[in-house]
């Protein structure tokens, strides 16, 4: 059976202890960037990947995210962003690490081979849900059995892998394959693997975000402003999107209780938040198409008005 790529010896491993720092630094840095750059072979799954999640928050359903290991690492810091970058509510958002969040300094390996209470913890699984699991190995047995129990559930499953033709890949719906060359201290799979790993995650609930209407212009807008930094940025982005001033972007924000799509659309024109409201359902959460309609409307008046 063939070593797997992310256990095999890299090409400049043999007596990388005797060279300098410097030189050591130095390859670690091209491996990484290396890493860095195979998300773009997997374009395609990672936009199929990414609608899914999307529907999956429209339709009420929770995102499971499910790994072991560095991997689970990467998977739970993308899915603890997802609240307060683009109010994802928590409801809907699961994180699943083979022998749970680390609470102290250590993270036992052997928890990737237990499977035992997985049936429990993925009790709710539904086919409104979708599972994000992560394995550099492709064959970490926790993942490779929450994919099982996925689809026997019906919900859609992203499975990411640095390794190609495993089962992890094969059980999903959207394989998202990260072909990382072998790590510089091989099997450390928290180096490339994991960087490669974190930027396709990164993608995915991005283009999610876009899906869902939460980004314009580069912006979040519908961000969640807990602190002084978001806040003074959700009026930045309402003074952007509507042309107004901070005065006025901030009364919009207060009258919107600090919806910033509605806050917009107050800002821009619209005289009550249940009109904003509206028309941002009418608009299925995309506030640039609202936008347009107060725009649409405004030239409208003006051209009745110089006739």
């Amino acid at each position: 059976m063939a070593t797997p790529v992310t256990e095999q010896l890299h090409k400049d491993a043999i007596g990388l202890d005797a060279r300098p720092l410097a030189e050591v630094a130095e390859l670690l840095a091209q491996s990484q960037s290396e890493a860095a750059t195979t998300p773009l072979t997997s374009l395609t799954p990672i936009c199929t990947g990414a609608k899914a999640m999307a529907q999956t928050i429209r339709t009420g359903g929770a995102l499971h995210y499910l790994a072991a290991g560095s991997s689970g690492l990467m998977a739970a810091s993308d899915a603890l962003e997802l609240g307060g970058t683009y109010s994802i509510p928590p409801s809907q958002i699961r994180i699943h690490m083979a022998g749970g969040m680390p609470t102290g300094v250590e993270m036992p390996g052997d928890t990737e081979d237990a499977t035992s209470t997985l049936a429990r913890d993925l009790v709710d699984l539904s086919p409104k849900d979708t599972l994000i699991t992560v394995s550099a190995s492709g064959t970490t047995p926790y993942t490779v059995a929450a994919a099982q129990i996925a689809r026997d559930k019906g919900a859609s499953i992203v499975g990411i892998a640095n390794n190609g033709d495993t089962e992890l890949l094969r059980l999903s719906d959207h394989p998202i394959l990260l072909s990382t060359p072998p790590e510089l201290v091989s099997g450390s799979t928290r180096m490339g693997a994991g960087t490669a790993q974190k930027i396709a995650l990164n993608m995915l609930s991005t283009l999610m975000a876009m899906e869902l209407g939460h980004i314009q212009d580069g912006m979040m807008i519908n961000l969640r402003a807990d602190n002084d930094k978001l806040r003074a940025r959700a009026k930045g982005i309402v003074c952007q999107l509507a042309g107004v001033d901070p005065e006025q972007a901030e009364t919009a924000l207060m009258t919107a209780s600090g919806n910033l799509k509605c806050a917009a659309l107050l800002a821009a024109g619209v005289p009550t938040l249940s009109e904003a409201q509206a028309m941002l359902h009418d608009a299925n959460d995309h506030l640039r198409p609202a936008l347009e309609r107060i725009k649409q409307n405004q030239e409208t008046i003006n051209l009745g008005e110089t006739k």
